[in-house]
């Protein structure tokens, strides 16, 4: 189990049915989501977050020449992904603090007429029905249009 009181960075083996893997936990790294936390998973190359409470007991410290053998061999991707990793989470942070209002247009708006539906009723022939109620498809023939 990785115990962040002691070391900025902790070495340790992920032990999994589908093998074991050296993992790296960094104390600087931004906090994950709650119940989770982020590992550099050395097979994949990359910071993983893990739900903590399924990865804790499985995890294991490794001995002092195994972290000797681990820091030299994955020291370099580990920088470079960490490196990469800060500046996405930078990003997201900046897009975070982005206002939610948008900025004020420099086009005026241009006022919108409104219609008076008090008269709209007395304006149209035969107490203001556009249409005729009458349902009497008969009136109109074939006949009134030229093919």
């Amino acid at each position: 189990m990785y115990n962040s009181a002691k070391k900025q960075l902790w070495y340790g083996e992920l032990r999994t049915a589908r093998g074991n893997v050296v993992v790296i936990y960094d104390k600087q790294l931004p906090e994950a989501s709650s119940g989770r936390v982020f590992l550099y998973n050395t097979q994949r190359k990359a910071i993983v977050e893990y739900v903590e409470a399924i990865v804790q007991p499985n995890l294991y410290e490794l001995t002092d020449d195994q972290q000797k053998a681990a820091e030299s061999e994955f020291g370099g991707d580990w920088k470079a992904a960490r490196s990469a990793f800060m500046a996405k989470q930078q990003s997201r942070i900046n897009l975070a603090n982005i206002k939610d209002t948008a900025p004020a247009s420099s086009r005026k708006a241009k006022p919108v007429v409104q219609m008076d539906d008090d008269d709209a009723d007395t304006d149209l022939p035969g107490g203001g029905d556009d249409y005729d109620d009458g349902g009497d498809d008969d009136e109109w023939d074939n006949d009134d249009y030229e093919d």
